[in-house]
């Protein structure tokens, strides 16, 4: 029996299995990795946290030493300002920014926009912006941003030829990956607390994310192919402080498809195709941004502001399940900010005061803590046994956790940096206030 688990459109695992031939078998399988590594080559990073949607990447050869002037393939100011992470489809990079109208010359002082929201398009081979598609204009009267958010601030998301770009309360648009505008919305506006956040994910023919402000907590689904919305579903949960900035997980076991999204006070594991709740889990918590996880048949989730913790969910159940199926939870270092990393059998992560630890999977044993240093709002990418920790001041610690946890190195760029790094080939792409670095294993020169 020969069995292929792949990820369906990027965006939740699927598992066949196939009783044939020792022959046919190979054959098959080198076939099938054969298209495999195609796309994979095609589509390197689609959206937040990577193809798996866990901050896990498949090379083993990532760069481990760098600095602002070795082992940079090429640095490019970017223009405008966000925090989004960058996406790799078809050699391109994708990236979204706020660009301020101040800097177009050619503009009035009476002229009501504060930025342009922007795609940016770049040429990964040497960094070039090749275009600058405006989506949607930010009035000056927009409601104030917490200081480490941006006007741009969730990763856009490729799927099926198409860039979707969010921008929370200000809009949503689907472009295509040569720039063209396909659809805009604008008409899901609410009041929102510190601005935008929380990236949207692809179910099927559905673009779904939250709507959790000052006074609007619901999740909603739009038609991918026209923006018009699909399904909305309120949070019906009680809470005093109703924003959170969360990226959903959509998690494929036992038959049936879970999409699972952390809010105020409770996390919903809805059913994507229509938005009915499958089961929930209450807290108390708010402002709730980490990314939930799947590890070792349990979903681990952050709770948020104002002390969080981390719980692990038996996701099985049905109706609210918080007495009967959370199998432990922890106080003890949890992050408010920066997503959570399966190690398989355990799951690690860095608090936003830089303590790196790590947790049992099943038990919540905790097995290793090490400070890191520094502050922390990106979140965590692993490949093999090494852990990359970016840090808002631009050092990136490399952790070897194979065993007891080592580091290997801290690689300073000496530029604030709070979005997740993305991977390309055997490279990091790392974004900081102003510019974005493609680091490079090897002795290169700065080329740009």
């Amino acid at each position: 029996m020969i069995c292929l688990e792949f990820h369906r459109k990027w965006h939740y695992p699927i598992r066949l299995c196939i009783r044939w031939p020792k022959f046919a078998q190979s054959l098959l399988l080198c076939c099938f990795m054969s298209v495999f590594l195609q796309r994979l080559s095609a589509v390197e990073w689609p959206g937040f946290r990577g193809p798996s949607g866990n901050g896990v990447v498949a090379t083993q050869r990532l760069p481990t030493r760098w600095s602002a002037t070795s082992n940079i393939s090429w640095k490019i100011e970017l223009p405008g300002q966000g925090w989004s992470s960058p996406i790799v489809v078809d050699g391109k990079i994708y990236v979204s920014s706020a660009i301020a109208r101040e800097s177009v010359p050619d503009e009035t002082a009476s002229d009501p926009t504060a930025f342009d929201l922007c795609l940016l398009v770049l040429n990964a081979a040497d960094g070039q912006l090749l275009q600058t598609v405006k989506l949607f204009k930010e009035p000056k009267s927009a409601p104030a941003i917490h200081s480490k958010n941006s006007h741009a601030s969730p990763t856009p998301l490729y799927d099926d030829g198409r860039i979707y770009v969010h921008f929370g309360h200000q809009g949503t648009a689907c472009v295509s990956t040569d720039g063209r505008v396909i659809w805009q919305n604008d008409f899901l506006g609410y009041n929102p607390v510190h601005g935008n956040g929380g990236c949207p994910i692809v179910v099927g023919g559905l673009l779904i994310f939250s709507r959790d402000g000052a006074d609007t907590s619901e999740i909603i689904a739009l038609d991918k192919t026209t923006g018009a919305v699909a399904w909305r579903r309120p949070r019906d949960v009680i809470a005093d402080k109703k924003f959170s900035f969360c990226t959903p997980l959509v998690l494929a076991e036992d038959a049936r498809v879970q999409l699972i999204l952390p809010g105020s006070n409770v996390v919903q594991s809805i059913d994507p195709s229509n938005g009915q709740e499958f089961w929930r889990v209450t807290y108390d918590g708010y402002s709730v941004i980490p990314k939930p996880i799947y590890d070792s048949g349990l979903v681990f989730i952050c709770t948020g502001y104002n002390r969080p913790s981390l719980i692990a969910i038996d996701p099985t159940g049905a109706g609210d399940v918080t007495e009967t199926h959370v199998r432990w939870q922890s106080n003890d270092g949890i992050p408010h900010t920066p997503s959570l990393i399966g190690l398989g059998g355990s799951v690690a992560m860095v608090s936003d005061k830089g303590i790196a630890s790590c947790f049992e999977a099943t038990t919540g044993k905790s097995l290793w803590k090490q400070r890191i240093g520094g502050n922390f709002s990106a979140s965590p990418i692993r490949s093999g046994d090494l852990l990359y920790l970016l840090s808002e001041e631009g050092t990136c610690t490399v952790l070897d956790v194979g065993a007891e946890p080592k580091k290997l190195s801290s690689n300073v760029l000496g530029e604030r940096s709070l979005a997740s790094p993305a991977v390309i080939e055997n490279d990091l792409l790392i974004r900081t206030a102003n510019a974005l670095y493609r680091i490079t294993d090897g002795d290169e020169s700065l080329k740009n």
